[in-house]
């Protein structure tokens, strides 16, 4: 018990807006420049070809850069809050987004997340059972879905945490791996398909059925992710039916994260003298799986949360085998 005690705190955030716009223009003054330009250049070109004539002040732009500026010193003063108020009980060190892959995390870690709800879903996929507080850096902006504490109620969580008397919640995630070898988690969804905007080729193939198919991809959700990229595919289906059948449309459900079943939906399967239908959604429990071979010579990719970075390639030869994770995410919640 003893070596297990959490001695410290790693702070995972990502960068800023700002801070990419900076990292592309070199300064924050030419950052903001080049946003207000675009922003007076449209605005000029639109007056023109509507024949109308306005006083464009140039501080009339200064809207375009200033949500950049706002959220960028919320963000750190949320940062620095959490730096203050950790330190009362823990030595901490801040990770960015990029060095997750790389990080080597310690079960005498404990670990917060401050920023969006995606940072939570990619940073869960490094830590497996390291408790996560997950920390709202702006509740006015961010809706925060995975992000139950704010700078001023995360302290308390912490210490419950280090006293091993606190809730939490234990995330079903899903794994992907590949005939070489390669795996790779998903907190919330996998994408199978193409890179750009080509069709999908591949074999299917799910409890004993298989069949070639076409599509523009693949999407196999966690329950953590039926509230997102899934429920748009539901959302999309209930539409089309409701326009051309007239009936009452089946309202979507999502599922809880901590069930241990996974949904995959096939979308906009292609049919053709070549390419099926028949296997395009389906419900994956305990150690079931999703079996997809490509057929495509080239720009085939997975990538797990919708995160590009988080990938692997997925070219003809290339097989995949997707299920239920044994690792699982330790949500603290309050």
């Amino acid at each position: 018990m003893i070596e297990n005690k959490i001695e410290n705190a790693i702070i995972i955030r990502s960068k800023t807006r700002l801070e990419q716009l900076t990292e592309r223009f070199n300064t924050v003054a030419q950052a903001a420049f080049y946003v207000k330009q675009q922003k007076k250049s449209f605005s000029f070109k639109q007056a023109k070809k509507e024949s109308i004539v306005q006083d464009l002040a140039e501080d009339s732009f200064d809207e375009a850069f200033s949500p950049y500026q706002i959220e960028h010193d919320k963000f750190y003063q949320a940062l620095d809050r959490v730096q203050k108020e950790i330190q009362k009980l823990l030595k901490f060190k801040i990770i960015f987004q990029e060095h997750l892959p790389n990080y080597i995390f310690s079960k005498k870690d404990l670990v917060i997340v401050l920023g969006q709800d995606g940072l939570v879903a990619n940073t869960a996929k490094y830590v497996h059972d390291i408790p996560i507080i997950a920390v709202n850096p702006d509740k006015e902006r961010i809706d925060g879905i995975l992000l139950p504490f704010n700078v001023s109620n995360f302290l308390a969580s912490v210490q419950k945490v280090l006293s091993e008397n606190y809730k939490h919640q234990s995330v079903t995630m899903a794994v992907a791996e590949m005939n070489d070898g390669q795996r790779l988690l998903a907190f919330n969804d996998f994408f199978v398909g193409p890179s750009n905007h080509t069709s999908a080729r591949y074999n299917l193939s799910f409890k004993n059925r298989s069949e070639n198919q076409s599509s523009s991809g693949i999407i196999i959700s966690t329950g953590a992710g039926s509230t997102g990229w899934l429920s748009s595919l539901f959302n999309m289906a209930n539409s089309i039916h409701k326009t051309f059948h007239g009936e009452n449309e089946h309202p979507y459900r999502p599922f809880s994260r901590e069930e241990k079943k996974l949904i995959f939906v096939v979308r906009e399967p292609f049919l053709s003298k070549s390419s099926q239908i028949n296997l395009t959604s389906g419900v994956l429990f305990n150690q079931e799986e999703l079996i997809i071979e490509s057929q495509m010579p080239k720009n085939g990719i997975i990538f797990s949360d919708g995160i590009l970075s988080d990938y692997m390639s997925f070219n003809s030869g290339s097989i995949v085998s997707i299920r239920i994770a044994d690792e699982t995410a330790k949500l603290v919640v309050p």
